[in-house]
């Protein structure tokens, strides 16, 4: 396949088009900066003491995540991801086309990420183009693996 192809394609098997720092933090971000700039914040929080230091560098926050376009393979994500270390080590496009899969990195994923060994072996089953095809169509629905995901406890 090609890089094009794959660009959504996270080295675990999740697609990036599916996580909610692509498809929805964007979207409420900028509707946050456009709810707040229609109120005049943008401009009158230098009158206000307590944010006339920390409101600029809200606000640029907020347009960084108004951006956000990370993906594992444009070097978004942890550097030190091990299943991407692991996946580039063994040539794979992604993980549920390795002969190890499912290994215990992935099986560790999928403790938060319940969709990922399904969605695993859906790709291998299908093929991944069929696979990207259809989880493009998903993500036209709304679906984010934030509604199933179970989060990590500090």
């Amino acid at each position: 396949m090609t890089e094009n192809n794959l660009r959504l394609v996270g080295y675990c098997g999740l697609y990036c088009g599916l996580c909610a720092h692509r498809a929805r933090i964007p979207k409420r971000a900028m509707s946050l900066k456009e709810t707040l700039h229609d109120e005049g914040m943008n401009f009158w929080y230098k009158y206000v003491p307590s944010m006339k230091e920390t409101f600029p560098i809200f606000w640029k926050f907020l347009n960084q995540l108004t951006k956000m376009d990370c993906t594992c393979r444009t070097g978004g994500g942890p550097p030190d991801c091990k299943i991407r270390i692991c996946a580039k080590e063994k040539r794979v496009d992604t993980c549920p086309l390795c002969k190890e899969y499912l290994c215990e990195l992935i099986s560790n994923l999928a403790e938060h990420y319940v969709m990922a060994i399904q969605d695993g072996r859906h790709l291998q089953k299908i093929g991944l183009k069929a696979w990207v095809k259809e989880q493009e169509k998903r993500a036209k629905r709304g679906v984010v693996y934030a509604d199933t995901r179970i989060p990590w406890k500090k």
